[in-house]
C-alpha cells in the first residue's frame, strides 16, 4: 500500500495552503518510486486546453526530487539540471498521473527520472534530473514539521 510523503504548506507543487499552488499529494509506491495522482485545472494553461509547459515541469521536478527522501532523515535536494521532453500536449481537466523514479545515488548527487502519464497510460512527458544536496548546515537543526514539512491528514492541513 503506497505510503503518504510529506507535504509543506507553501510549495508551489504540494504547498496544501499555498493559494495558487498545486496542492498535490505523492505517496512512496514502491522503493525509491514516488506517484501523484491529480486533475490540473484550466487556470494552469498555456494554450487552450493545454497545461503550461513550466506547471509541467514544475509536476516533473517535484516527482524527481521527491525519489530520495525515503532515507532517515529525509534526503533534500535542490535540482542542478532538469531535461524534460515534451511528448504529448498535457491536457487541463483530465486525470493524470506522475512517477518518479530514483536513479543513482551518490555522497552529494544523485539523479531521477520523472514522467507524466494521461489518464489513458500515455506518456506526455518525461524528464531526467540531476540533484544536489541541500548543503548539511542549512537543515542540520532544522524543525521540518514546525516549518509546515509533514504528512497531513488527507481533509488538509490540520492536526
Amino acid at each position: 500500500m503506497p505510503t503518504p510523503q510529506p507535504n509543506s504548506r507553501h510549495c508551489f507543487v504540494c504547498g496544501l495552503e499555498n493559494p495558487y499552488g498545486l496542492k498535490l499529494r505523492f505517496f512512496d509506491s514502491a522503493p525509491g518510486e514516488v506517484s501523484a495522482e491529480c486533475t490540473i485545472p484550466e487556470n494552469y494553461q498555456g494554450y487552450p486546453g493545454v497545461v503550461h509547459g513550466g506547471i509541467v515541469a514544475a509536476m516533473l521536478d517535484e516527482a524527481a526530487g521527491r525519489t530520495h527522501m525515503g532515507d532517515e532523515p529525509p534526503r533534500f535536494m535542490y535540482t542542478a539540471r532538469l531535461e524534460i521532453r515534451y511528448r504529448k500536449n498535457v491536457p487541463v481537466g483530465s486525470p493524470l498521473r506522475l512517477v518518479g523514479k530514483a536513479g543513482s545515488n551518490k555522497r552529494r548527487t544523485a539523479t531521477a527520472t520523472s514522467a507524466i502519464y494521461g489518464s489513458d497510460g500515455s506518456l506526455l512527458a518525461e524528464a531526467e534530473v540531476l540533484l544536489v544536496n541541500v548543503p548539511e548546515e542549512s537543515i542540520l537543526d532544522v524543525d521540518l514539521s514546525a516549518l509546515g514539512w509533514k504528512v497531513y491528514p488527507e481533509e488538509g492541513i490540520g492536526t
